[in-house]
């Protein structure tokens, strides 16, 4: 289960295609894109650290956009390669870690906060799954395995925080942002449990011998008078 629909996903990605024409038409190379889009997010972790939530939230969405362009400039235009495919997914590893590290900054050093420590301490359990449902992936797919499963994978956390971060800020004493980040690190660590069970089941549960119910005992005592 995904918190971003199927049908919403694809229809994102219908209306990028004009955009993805042009930039194959101007000679924009996938992994300029990528370098942009990390640069964006971590922007966009800057912005969150000196308080700029609202700043910090629109550059996140954004970089979420670049994001999903080089992919896409990279299949259409011919240019998939294993460095980029390395590239595209280190990246976006710094910028998971950077955004949380920005955001935990924020509210250790800012006034007024709700239970700082406690949010920090939330902000490191939001790295931490983040990065093991990315791994999760990557070293199932390694293994030839499918992992695309889980509620919160990366598009989710993009929008899940970047979109309330624009519309709200930090709210009062940044009870907003505080519970987004708490709501992200739970539905993070529910996903590396999915992803456990998934690959679980594609291996181990696959080989599990089915269980043979013994058959009734044939009485071959002849029955007589």
């Amino acid at each position: 289960m995904k918190l971003v629909p199927p049908g919403v996903e694809r229809a994102y990605y219908a209306a990028q295609q004009p955009l993805v024409g042009w930039l194959l038409r101007t000679g924009v190379r996938p992994n300029t894109l990528t370098s942009v889009g990390a640069g964006v997010v971590l922007a966009s972790a800057v912005a969150y650290g000196v308080g700029g939530i609202r700043v910090g939230g629109l550059l996140l969405l954004l970089s979420g956009l670049v994001d999903t362009l080089d992919g896409q400039v990279a299949r259409h235009g011919g240019m998939v390669s294993k460095f980029g495919a390395f590239y595209d997914s280190t990246l976006d590893r710094v910028g998971d870690g950077a955004t949380f590290i920005g955001i935990a900054a924020f509210l250790l050093t800012a006034p007024g906060v709700f239970a700082p420590v406690p949010a920090a301490i939330t902000c490191m359990v939001a790295i931490l799954a983040s990065l093991i449902v990315s791994y999760a992936r990557a070293r199932a797919e390694g293994l030839g395995l499918d992992c695309r499963v889980g509620m919160a994978q990366r598009a989710e956390r993009i929008i899940g925080l970047g979109l309330p971060s624009l519309l709200v800020g930090a709210g009062p004493r940044a009870l907003v942002l505080e519970g987004i980040v708490a709501l992200l690190a739970l539905l993070s660590v529910i996903t590396v449990v999915q992803r456990f069970i998934h690959v679980y089941r594609q291996t181990e549960g696959a080989r599990a011998p089915e269980r043979v119910m013994p058959s009734r005992a044939v009485d071959t005592v002849p029955k007589g008078p």
